[in-house]
């Protein structure tokens, strides 16, 4: 009995020492399992290495770091959800991209990249405001005519500090521009900071038609002067100011008109070349209107190759600190050929180039390729063109700028009366 319960004993310890081992073995290899499913990608990866990828000594750069960043935080990182590889794919392309610490050469993913077309093309859905970078600050630069923003209050020079609660602070211009666009009849909350107060602005987005070109004509001591207002130089610019200085040549022909305002005040800017084409319209072919400088010495001189309709029309330029890059090639260039007075405030001083490419996929790239100087040789960037004859527009907290209350416009239309 003795040596059959041994026998039974040992058949049982062996027995259980399988059944552990089995049961060890199968959660061992379930573990693996879950491990490797985890770190295996659900993806495909095209072109992972780039054996042409140098830096500045002109060493290859170890992509290894890089990939071993993502697999850990793919086999790491507690939210599943939030393993998004295309998202991650484009931020590392703007952190790469924002590493330069250019406030003005960015990524833009498809998306943002068809925002920016949108935009030059005169059409979005937005709150329609302008935005700018200064000190490292989301600022507006101008709320656009007849909009949401201009209904809301929003003014030139505004500290954009919040964005539905969430702060601004490191944010890119296009961080702000994705978070404050949206659709229309949504609704957005700015948090602004003006001389030193802050305050909340609910403001519901609607989609935003830009026209580039508005043509009015107003009487100044008994006068009857053309105000043209840019809005921006994008797509449609240019055929928009032919049919309005169409308008103002012949009236101006026929004695019905006698000067004419050019009011750039709150236009961002847009394509270089609309500024020298509009530029041509009253400076003498041959002249300079900007100098385009690069780092590899492939400089450019942007000179006028066509004869102007309005090369002696009285011409007065209405200038503000919403005026910026192309605003002020074109009216920096007005001012040094002595073809017109700068009357308002200083511009917002963007002396710089940027090339927008598209690139695979829909994305885009904007990036800085030179700077601007203009027909003297100075360079605004970072402190703006001085007006000739400043004059600042005082209008009361929660009204509009209006033809009545606007100083400048009126200073503008009376030195034009006056030539």
């Amino acid at each position: 009995m003795k040596i059959q319960t041994k026998k039974l004993t040992d058949i049982l310890l062996f027995l259980s020492i399988g059944i552990f081992l089995f049961g060890s073995g199968y959660k061992f290899a379930e573990w693996r399992i879950k491990k490797d499913a985890r770190g295996q990608a659900t993806y495909t990866i095209f072109n992972a290495t780039n054996t042409t990828a140098k830096n500045a000594e002109g060493e290859n750069i170890d992509f290894n770091l890089f990939w071993d960043t993502w697999e850990k935080v793919e086999q790491k990182y507690i939210d599943d959800s939030k393993m998004d590889p295309q998202k991650m794919y484009y931020g590392a392309i703007k952190g790469m991209v924002a590493s330069i610490e250019d406030p003005y050469t960015f990524f833009l993913t498809p998306e943002e990249n068809k925002q920016s077309k949108d935009d030059l093309g005169g059409k979005f859905q937005g709150i329609g405001a302008q935005l700018g970078m200064k000190d490292g600050r989301i600022v507006v630069v101008s709320p656009i005519k007849d909009t949401p923003a201009e209904s809301a209050g929003l003014k030139p020079g505004d500290i954009i500090a919040k964005v539905d609660g969430e702060s601004t602070e490191k944010w890119t211009l296009l961080q702000a521009v994705s978070k404050i666009r949206g659709e229309e009849g949504t609704s957005v909350t700015l948090t602004i900071i003006r001389n030193g107060n802050e305050q909340d602005i609910p403001i519901t987005r609607q989609e935003i038609k830009v026209p580039s070109v508005e043509l009015s004509y107003v009487t100044a001591k008994g006068k009857r002067i053309a105000h043209l207002r840019i809005n921006q130089f994008g797509d449609t610019t240019n055929t928009e100011w032919d049919k309005a200085v169409q308008d103002i040549n012949q009236k101006y022909n026929s004695g019905q008109v006698h000067g004419m305002v050019l009011d750039l005040r709150g236009n961002p800017g847009g394509y270089l070349e609309s500024a020298v084409y509009i530029a041509s319209e009253f400076i003498e072919r041959g002249k300079t209107v900007v100098k385009q400088e690069t780092t590899d010495r492939n400089d450019r001189v942007y000179t006028v190759r066509r004869t102007g309709q309005l090369l002696d029309i009285p011409l007065t330029v209405l200038i503000n600190q919403g005026s910026a890059s192309a605003s002020e090639i074109l009216s920096g260039a007005l001012r040094d050929h002595g073809r017109a007075s700068l009357v308002g405030e200083k511009s917002f001083g963007k002396g710089s180039v940027q090339e927008a490419l598209d690139l695979q996929g829909g994305a885009g790239l904007h990036v800085t390729i030179a700077k601007w100087i203009l027909p003297n040789g100075e360079w605004i960037n970072g402190k703006g063109i001085e007006p000739d004859i400043a004059v600042t527009n005082e209008v009361a907290e929660g009204d509009t700028l209006s033809d009545e209350n606007d100083a400048q416009l009126k200073k503008a239309l009376e030195l034009t009366a006056d030539k």
